[in-house]
């Protein structure tokens, strides 16, 4: 009886101990697998890696392409958590002021009214009257002026070196043989100047220099640096430029060219003597205004700055100055307005010829021949 008690107890307890090592070994491997589970966990790539990043991130700057994505300077917001509105940083307004300015600048320029076109000289004097009642009085007293002459653009340039420092007379004469030269008007062409040696200009009176320039700019019309078509349709600055590289073309011949043969409305020949002398006595000027000085004080006149100069010359001209060298230049079109005027002068204002000082001086030509 007491051995069979104690066989008992010794198979209980086994059976209790092995039950336990059971457990243990089941809590064991379940802790390795967990282990081994949270391991792998650990080690694996993470691939939602944005997830617990989002709420960091919020307050940083956020970048916003403004409407001009090809904008390298687009506009930055920065976000305020909880904020009612967005700060615009100042770099988004320099963006936009540069984007305007840019759209101002790549706008279409409408091209000036020639002072041809019907009713545009009433136009501008009226303007000029409103803009500058010091030259109200003057508009009164002479004849409004013309611009209805007319020369192809080529013919008109070839007139103005064939009449530099020359008087009007003695130009008229070189320049009625050099037409008969070319067979008239319309034979004037760069490919007939080009035919034309300096032999044969000569034997009518055309310098070896004068010969020169001719050929220069028969040879850039050939080569097409200009054309008539391309004068016309050339803006102020572009032309000036571009004649200015003819050889015997300077700024006063350009200025003159402009505004009596392509009748352009707003030039001003601030090197003509007459212009700047009649500034002087327009607004009482203790001293010959500077060219440098001339858009300034002509400033108001814009953008009929020509018909001002015309009145310049008009009174330069009544206060005794030598006759206006616009009237040599592009061929009398002031000369014509005043006919009966200097009819009764003539003998005292066309010498035959003028030394070369005093025909930069009565020519008003202080940049001739640049």
């Amino acid at each position: 009886m007491g051995e069979q008690t104690q066989v008992q107890v010794q198979t209980q307890t086994q059976s209790q101990a092995q039950n336990a090592l059971h457990e243990s070994s089941n809590s064991t491997t379940f802790i390795a697998q967990a282990t081994i589970a949270l391991s792998e966990v650990m080690n694996a790539p993470s691939q939602t890696s944005s997830l617990p990043s989002k709420m960091p991130l919020r307050p940083r700057k956020i970048r916003k392409l403004s409407p001009a994505e090809s904008d390298p300077n687009s506009s930055q917001i920065v976000t305020i958590p909880d904020g009612p509105k967005p700060i615009v940083t100042g770099k988004s307004h320099k963006s936009k002021t540069a984007q305007q300015r840019a759209a101002f600048a790549s706008a279409p320029v409408l091209p000036a009214r020639s002072l041809s076109c019907e009713g545009e000289v009433e136009i501008a004097l009226r303007h000029l009257g409103n803009a500058d009642p010091l030259l109200a009085p003057l508009i009164d007293l002479h004849q409004r002026p013309t611009f209805d002459s007319f020369q192809t653009p080529f013919l008109a340039l070839t007139r103005s070196i064939l009449y530099q420092q020359l008087a009007y007379k003695a130009g008229t004469s070189i320049y009625t043989r050099f037409i008969a030269l070319c067979g008239g008007d319309a034979g004037v062409l760069p490919e007939t100047v080009l035919a034309l040696n300096t032999q044969q200009l000569r034997q009518i009176g055309i310098s070896g220099r004068k010969s020169s320039y001719l050929h220069d700019l028969a040879r850039k019309y050939q080569n097409g640096i200009l054309s008539d078509t391309a004068i016309v349709n050339m803006d102020d600055k572009s032309l000036f430029t571009m004649l200015t590289m003819v050889n015997g073309i300077g700024s006063w011949s350009v200025h003159m060219f402009m505004i009596f043969s392509l009748h352009r409305p707003d030039v001003l020949p601030i090197n003509d003597l007459n212009v700047r002398k009649g500034v002087q006595l327009l607004y009482n000027l203790e001293e010959l205004p500077r060219p440098s000085q001339m858009d300034q004080l002509c400033e108001k006149w814009r953008p009929y700055r020509s018909v001002g100069s015309w009145y310049m010359w008009r009174l330069a001209e009544a206060k005794g100055a030598s006759s206006s060298a616009a009237a040599v230049a592009v061929g009398a079109s002031l000369q014509l307005q005043q006919q009966e005027h200097q009819q009764e002068q003539q003998h005292q204002r066309q010498p035959q010829l003028l030394d070369p000082l005093n025909s930069i001086l009565n020519l008003g030509a202080c940049a001739w021949g640049q």
